[in-house]
């Protein structure tokens, strides 16, 4: 049954985390909102039943008015979603989000601090900050290399990640925006373990029934393959500090998911098994 009282917009709902906290939120009987600025193209016709596709710009917070009418919890994301530009109208969508009687607010951090991340935590309305570590959903990137060669190039493959089931970033939010006491935190996701290139690769050789060899690039054949899949300069001086110097958050697990869902984060083996299929080359 529908909780009626409890009506939920989500920004970004068809991106990795912002799907997860739209099913996460519909399997907790609240009504939900996916916010996108073209519904004719949204790309969510495979939603459950029951979520409400309405129009949107984050960079236009005029058109979010009618969005918001009765909404109690709001997940913002903090780039735009044409250009992926820090958004810096945070300021008028907290002032629209206060007027409508929004009770909370979670916000997915974008790295860092940003300006509509700012302006939620300088608002009234209540905020939960998200901040998970590596998506266990970036493995995906490995899947056309593993299905072509049984294979997956990557330098630094010693270093160690809590990479976090995007399932378990939904959880986190879903709680926080249908409950009270989660007002004023910022919430590191991490998963139960800490693993190395080689562990996860083992992982999925046994989810998908295939051995997996895992070749260690130089940080030059890195950059050259990273350039080659068409990313920008700066993204690829991200990779090479976050992969080659992992922060300590990034790789040391914590207890957050257990303390705010009440269950065991996710492991990887487990969404190994979810997408056992991606990987699945023909033999």
């Amino acid at each position: 049954m529908t909780n009626n009282a409890i009506v939920n917009l989500v920004t970004g709902a068809t991106g990795t985390v912002g799907r997860q906290i739209v099913l996460e939120l519909l399997s907790r009987g609240h009504t939900v909102r996916a916010l996108t600025r073209d519904p004719s193209r949204a790309g969510i016709p495979d939603f459950p039943d029951g979520v409400e596709v309405v129009r949107g710009d984050l960079a236009d917070p005029a058109s979010l008015v009618p969005a918001l009418e009765g909404v109690t919890g709001l997940h913002l994301i903090t780039f735009d979603g044409g250009g992926f530009a820090a958004l810096e109208t945070g300021p008028e969508i907290v002032e629209l989000a206060a007027k409508a009687g929004v009770r909370r607010i979670t916000v997915l951090n974008g790295g860092g601090d940003t300006p509509l991340q700012d302006a939620v935590m300088a608002g009234t309305v209540p905020w939960t900050v998200l901040m998970p570590v590596e998506f266990m959903a970036n493995a995906l990137e490995w899947a056309e290399g593993i299905r072509a060669g049984d294979r997956v190039r990557e330098p630094f493959v010693g270093r160690l990640s809590a990479m976090v089931h995007e399932g378990d970033i939904g959880a986190v939010a879903a709680v926080a925006l249908s409950e009270d006491g989660h007002g004023g935190k910022s919430y590191l996701i991490t998963g139960p373990e800490a693993l190395t290139i080689q562990d996860k690769a083992d992982t999925l050789a046994a989810a998908r029934g295939r051995e997996i060899e895992v070749v260690e690039l130089t940080e030059a054949q890195a950059v050259e393959q990273w350039r080659s899949a068409g990313q920008p300069e700066e993204v690829i001086g991200f990779l090479l500090e976050v992969y080659g110097n992992t922060p300590p958050e990034g790789r040391t697990p914590n207890g957050t998911v257990e303390e705010v869902t009440g269950r065991p984060a996710r492991t990887f083996a487990q969404w190994a098994a979810e997408h056992a299929d991606a990987f699945r080359g023909s033999v």
